[in-house]
């Protein structure tokens, strides 16, 4: 069924109370995006919103693996509304966390605390007015968000790694090992100067998504994508690397390098895992030079 309310054509805007009051920390927002069987390929998602009434819909489905899920005051919530097929056929809508028919199913208990969750919605009636954008623009504002989600998630990773480094110089310096400090060992200096040298090309990448976006840029996916790939992957060899460095205190519950070891892992599979950006990464690069035949003739 074709989604109609609003089909005149203009985007639909809600209400300004939501942005100020995030902004100044009054309220708490999430991004319901996944589903049981709708991660990566968002073309899958199977959440609706139908049409109820003249200036209202109704939705219906399940989300999950939702940040500040049970604690947000709205959701930005993707449903299906059948402008098209696949991911043409999305549009995005702001819902109060008390509207009638949103539920908490379950809080999701992860390796670090992190507040997630899976959410209901069962007959979930909002007015038209809540859609962010025209109908059928939901991937083109999730995968816009998603481009500046990928960037913090690096920015996150880039900040546990330099902590490690931190760690892990402290206790190259302080251990003594065989008459000497750990950090006068060849193979300690080595695998302290590639966590160094790595953690300032992540810190480069993730400034670079950063900069890009503040200049104006429309859309930072490849930058983006690159930041979060290559912070996280990076992130995880350094935390490694600090908890092999402090030998059997880097695995004692409640360590530094415990904690770092725990928080990094997951980095690299939300907002899109390691795989998933390799391919963003390839396809716009492939785009690219699809779009400059003539530039790369000149040049020949």
């Amino acid at each position: 069924m074709r989604f109609s309310p609003g089909t005149t054509g203009l985007p639909i805007l809600p209400s300004p109370k939501y942005l100020p009051a995030v902004c100044a920390g009054r309220r708490i927002a999430a991004f319901a995006l996944t589903e049981p069987a709708a991660g990566s390929d968002v073309g899958a998602l199977a959440t609706t919103a139908t049409a109820d009434a003249i200036d209202h819909v109704c939705i219906n489905g399940i989300k999950t693996w939702i940040s500040n899920g049970g604690i947000a005051d709205h959701y930005i919530v993707f449903a299906r509304t059948g402008e098209a097929p696949g991911v043409k056929g999305l549009s995005a809508f702001v819902v109060d966390a008390n509207t009638p028919g949103l539920t908490t199913v379950e809080r999701i208990e992860v390796i670090a605390p992190h507040p997630l969750a899976t959410l209901r919605f069962q007959d979930c009636r909002i007015p038209v007015t809540q859609r962010l954008g025209a109908g059928g623009d939901g991937f083109k504002v999730a995968m816009a968000t998603l481009d500046v989600f990928r960037a913090t998630v690096g920015a996150a990773a880039l900040g546990i790694a330099r902590r490690a480094l931190d760690e892990a110089a402290s206790r190259a310096a302080t251990r003594m090992l065989f008459g000497r400090s750990l950090g006068d060992l060849q193979m300690t200096q080595a695998a302290l100067a590639e966590s160094a040298a790595e953690v300032d090309a992540a810190a480069l990448l993730v400034y670079r998504a950063a900069w890009s976006k503040d200049t104006g840029a429309e859309r930072i996916t490849r930058e983006s994508s690159i930041a979060k790939m290559f912070a996280t992957e990076i992130g995880q060899k350094v935390v490694d690397r600090t908890v092999q460095i402090h030998g059997g205190n880097g695995v004692r519950v409640g360590s530094k390098a415990e904690t770092l070891y725990r928080e990094i892992r997951a980095l690299r599979i939300y907002e899109g895992a390691t795989e998933v950006q390799k391919v963003v990464i390839a396809r716009e690069l492939m785009k690219a030079r699809v779009a400059a035949p003539a530039c790369r003739q000149v040049r020949a």
